[in-house]
């Protein structure tokens, strides 16, 4: 194992002509040197990490299937098991994440058996599964290995806060997407958090354009407001057959939080029917959110029937009269945002034609996709279809 778990270093490029270094390049290749060397230790440190979180879950599901004394603790095992370890960094939570890392993940036992002869051995005499090896790998080499993540990435590509967020997810459909995107993205851990509490994998999942989608999380450069389509509201816990718009509405506020964290990042609610005189009358936006990064308001629409033209004039006018009214000084230009249950391209695209606010036509839905739907999704992003 330890031939495997191995530190890779790359040699300055300078090193050949370290005799006719000048001062100031003596002192860069010192600090080329120091970064190189950290950067290289702190990817070994995460892979070594990895593997002996692993190996506890083992020692862990092992002693709790055959410990002599096992039933002496019970459910209290892991408690029991920190306190009489009592050393910094293995505590109770490390304890029970390296359980469940081990229960999830029987790929890196598999990696381990392959690429360890010594490990292999001793983990084949005690493993509990052991008999049933060559039938669990024959059985899913077919079919559940389509949506498992290659052992040497999760160790070497991922952190095990990484693999600790990823693991909050039940699905492991939906686990197998969040490793594949982090890695190809190199998420850091509070991205992951956010795309996990967002539902990434099931907008992507029945988005018409998942790789456009998908592109704002790949780029990692600077911000820009990227509306969802569709976004999903199954949180709000509406029956699709009977909802009006103010139900809508209610729902989205007794939920403000989830609906916030849907939106994605920067938003800040301002105000629900909020009143706007126009012409001697009133008028009235069902939602006003305020964006801290992009330092704009954001109107936002709501309608429980699909796209009309209409509905856009509408939201145009209410965004005018924030550009006129509302904006403070620092302010960017106001958006607005309309949220249907379904819309036509080309009549989008016509009703958009030749207005100067930054308007945007998205859907949301109330319940989720099928899992057919999703795995023919991931097995297009992973290329396998």
């Amino acid at each position: 194992m330890s031939n495997e778990i191995s530190v890779t270093y790359n040699l300055p490029e300078n090193l050949n002509n370290a005799a006719n270094l000048s001062f100031d390049q003596l002192s860069d290749a010192i600090v080329e040197l120091h970064s190189s060397a950290q950067i290289s230790a702190v990817k070994a440190i995460n892979r070594f990490a990895t593997v002996r979180n692993y190996l506890i879950g083992f020692y862990i599901v092992e002693y709790e299937q055959h410990g002599s004394d096992r039933a002496k603790y019970g459910d209290r095992l892991i408690k029991r098991l920190a306190e009489k370890i009592n050393r910094r960094g293995l505590n109770e939570t490390l304890l029970k994440n390296s359980r469940k890392f081990y229960l999830n993940y029987p790929q890196i036992q598999r990696y381990l058996f392959s690429k360890s002869p010594m490990s292999s051995d001793f983990l084949m005499e005690k493993s509990s599964t052991a008999s049933d090896f060559s039938e669990l790998v024959s059985a899913t080499i077919a079919d559940a290995f389509k949506f498992e993540t290659d052992a040497e990435q999760l160790i070497s590509k991922l952190s095990f806060s990484h693999i600790c967020e990823i693991m909050t997810v039940d699905d492991k459909l939906a686990r197998f997407f969040y490793e594949t995107e982090c890695i190809k993205c190199c998420w850091s851990v509070q991205e992951l958090r956010r795309q996990i509490a967002t539902n990434l994998f099931f907008r992507s999942g029945i988005s018409k354009n998942p790789q456009k989608l998908l592109e704002p999380t790949k780029a990692q450069v600077g911000f820009a407001l990227s509306i969802k389509d569709p976004f999903s509201f199954e949180f709000l816990d509406l029956r699709p057959e009977a909802f009006s718009e103010s139900d809508l509405e209610n729902a989205l506020i007794s939920h403000l939080q989830d609906f916030l964290l849907e939106l994605g990042k920067g938003f800040c609610f301002e105000a629900r029917q909020k009143r706007m005189v126009i012409d001697d009358e009133y008028y009235f936006a069902d939602l006003v959110f305020y964006n801290r990064i992009l330092h704009c308001s954001v109107i936002v629409e709501l309608k429980n029937d699909e796209f009309k033209h209409a509905d856009l004039s509408q939201l145009n006018a209410y965004v005018s009269y924030f550009k006129e009214n509302e904006m403070h000084s620092g302010d960017n230009p106001p958006v607005g945002i309309l949220l249907c249950t379904k819309k036509g391209k080309k009549m989008v695209e016509y009703a958009l034609a030749g207005m100067d606010n930054k308007l945007f036509v998205s859907t949301y839905m109330l319940t989720l996709p099928d899992t057919k739907t999703l795995e023919e999704f991931l097995l297009k992003e992973t290329g396998q279809l």
